[in-house]
């Protein structure tokens, strides 16, 4: 029987059994819990609440059992519950009743914790590594076309000319912010719960400062109560991922769109393509619409998790049990994501004619045109505005683009005007004049460019 029914007369139901197991869930924990329990087990030493002879003994099993499940010899059993008892078992099983004396002065609430933060810490290096490898794509994609030259869009329609580069860089700062939330995240859950114990501590003269530097955490956390019910940490993962799928679901609903057959201004590789099971032509773009899709899943285990904390009383409850699923489904779905989006990056080719030609429907550089009237006949904005617009009605009623339009034509809407306007028409002048700090002027893309990549160092 498992050790915590000692007091308990009848053997659980089975359904209740195979429903409130969690080993298939948390047994990628192993490497933590057993890093853990080493720890541990050195401390009681230190404080001479153990002797060497059983701290051997204890550190000896544990590295032989981490042996076992890393080489798959391990046998995880439904009916000891989850990854912590199994392991005990086993330990009991290799080193005799020694083996109890690896959970004196703690608790399976406080080490659950403990090894949960610790594989956080790690998964989360994981992420943003990745997240650099994209940022790394994008910055070498963005180089080959700071001078591409396309429509950027409000509303999906096209408002002004811009660099394809300064496009593609837009979201290398939505990944920082994405590695920010993560770092902040690693901070915030720097705190060692070990030694909370089941929710008031423990009467054994631990050393908490001890695990905390062995288990390389900041500080030992200040309130029992809060550390075995806390799962901010939880949360805060949980929403960092959320975001990161937001801003990657947002490219791919872009790239879909530019791949599609109404704006041609991408093309994607047969690699991250499928075909279709009844019409031959088709290309889809299936891992686009992948990302776009799965973010709902990561929207939704946050949700999950507010839920559950929601009507909880201090301190812990089985509800809390969840969280493990929950963030190891939204870690395994962004790591993919991110794998997924950086495939994508290396395998789709620019139409840069189509983007050109593209950038000159719309009127695009209609607010180059008023800010010129502002500074060529130092009229107020509002006003270059509406004699700017009454040009566009006229060169949209006489189906002409602004460069096809005639000095005479603009002389009859504002007889002040000269042929100079005529440059203002010119797509790669007016992204040149975009120089204001972080707007899309070929230089001021070249110094993004370096500064992103110094920052990558």
């Amino acid at each position: 029987m498992p050790v915590w029914n000692a007091r308990i007369s009848k053997k659980s139901s089975n359904v209740f059994q195979k429903f409130g197991n969690s080993i298939d869930i948390d047994k990628r924990l192993y490497k933590e819990d057993i890093q853990v329990s080493i720890a541990h087990t050195e401390m009681l030493f230190k404080q001479k609440i153990i002797s060497f002879k059983i701290k051997n003994k204890i550190i000896w099993g544990l590295s032989k059992i981490k042996n076992e499940i890393s080489k798959k010899k391990f046998n995880f059993n439904t009916k000891y519950e989850d990854i912590h008892m199994n392991i005990e078992n086993r330990l009991f099983e290799i080193i005799g009743d020694d083996a109890g004396f690896v959970h004196t002065g703690r608790s399976r609430n406080d080490q659950v914790i403990t090894d949960l933060k610790l594989w956080l810490k790690n998964s989360t290096t994981e992420i943003n590594n990745l997240l650099n490898s994209s940022i790394k794509l994008i910055i070498k994609i963005s180089e080959a076309n700071i001078q591409t030259i396309m429509p950027g869009f409000t509303h999906l329609k096209n408002a002004q000319p811009i660099s394809f580069a300064h496009y593609l860089l837009a979201y290398v700062e939505m990944f920082k912010r994405d590695k920010s939330r993560f770092n902040n995240n690693i901070i915030s859950l720097n705190e060692n719960p070990l030694g909370s114990a089941a929710l008031s501590g423990t009467s054994f003269n631990i050393d908490r400062v001890y695990t905390t530097k062995k288990l390389n955490f900041s500080k030992p956390t200040g309130n029992s109560i809060d550390t075995v019910s806390d799962r901010d940490f939880v949360i805060d993962f949980l929403y960092a991922v959320s975001v990161c799928a937001m801003h990657i679901s947002r490219f791919a609903e872009e790239f879909i769109i530019w791949n599609s057959d109404a704006f041609k201004l991408i093309k994607l590789n047969d690699k991250i393509v499928t075909g279709s099971s009844i019409m031959p032509q088709k290309k889809n773009p299936d891992p686009l619409e992948f990302l776009r899709g799965k973010t709902g899943n990561a929207y939704g285990n946050l949700i999950s998790m507010l839920t559950i904390l929601k009507g909880l009383p201090l301190s812990y409850f089985k509800d809390l049990q969840d969280d493990k699923e929950i963030v190891f489904k939204s870690f395994d779905q962004i790591k993919y994501s991110i794998l997924i989006l950086n495939e994508i990056l290396k395998n789709f080719s620019v139409n840069k004619k189509r983007m050109y030609e593209f950038a000159q429907e719309g009127y695009t550089t209609a607010t180059d045109l008023a800010d010129y009237i502002v500074r060529d006949l130092n009229v107020p904005f509002r006003k270059a505005y509406k004699i700017t617009s009454k040009i566009v009605n006229y060169a949209e009623k006489n189906k002409k683009r602004f460069d096809e339009l005639d000095i005479k034509d603009i002389k009859k809407i504002e007889p002040k005007l000269n042929e100079e306007i005529l440059n203002i028409f010119d797509l790669k002048k007016s992204i040149k004049s975009k120089i204001s700090y972080g707007g899309t002027a070929f230089e001021n893309i070249r110094k993004m460019i370096k500064k992103y990549k110094k920052e990558l160092k």
